[in-house]
């Protein structure tokens, strides 16, 4: 569901009834560890022109956005297009790690979009911490700790627990992974 009842909104910014102070102490599990571990080091490593894995990445972006026409290259003009603000991607991604991640007062074009919001996310979710101190980052560490598709049961545990005592829980036969969940 979009829009301002999504459960993905309200499980990342409800506080929990039981306590209402800013910072918890609380233990990570040694998955939730290891999944927190792999997620900042991959935070480290900034977008590399030179890299093939990064040039497929980019490949990737435009076959999403454009799936019916060929990238000429990957420095190219049509990355204008995609609204990129020139030829070559990459001068994007440096201007963002040059503001250390931190988000302009200008507006950005759709496909800097993508990587501003990453930038607010794991900003947000206070994923450079060696344990996440908000209520936002402490949710989302609850789904780090999942390994496993998660039934009905599990999944109206977590939903309870992030503030969501009442739901509907819809699934998507197509996608058994992912579900929707609205407020009743």
């Amino acid at each position: 569901m979009v829009g301002p009842r999504s459960w993905i909104i309200g499980l990342f910014s409800r506080v929990s009834h039981k306590r209402n102070e800013k910072y918890f102490d609380y233990t990570l599990s040694p998955l939730q560890e290891q999944r927190l571990q792999r997620l900042q080091e991959r935070l480290q490593v900034p977008f590399d022109e030179t890299r093939p894995d990064h040039q497929e990445a980019l490949r990737a972006l435009w076959l999403a956005a454009f799936p019916n026409i060929a990238l000429r290259g990957l420095i190219s003009e049509q990355w204008k297009d995609m609204g990129w603000q020139g030829p070559n991607p990459s001068t994007d991604f440096r201007l963002l790690f040059k503001q250390d991640g931190k988000r302009a007062t200008w507006e950005y074009p759709f496909a800097v979009a993508g990587i501003n919001v990453s930038f607010m996310l794991i900003q947000m979710l206070d994923l450079y911490s060696a344990k996440p101190k908000c209520i936002p980052g402490i949710n989302f560490m609850k789904l780090l700790g999942g390994g496993k598709a998660r039934t009905e049961n599990e999944w109206k545990k977590i939903l309870k627990e992030g503030g969501f005592p009442r739901h509907k829980i819809i699934k998507i036969p197509a996608l058994p992974s992912i579900i929707e969940v609205y407020p009743e």
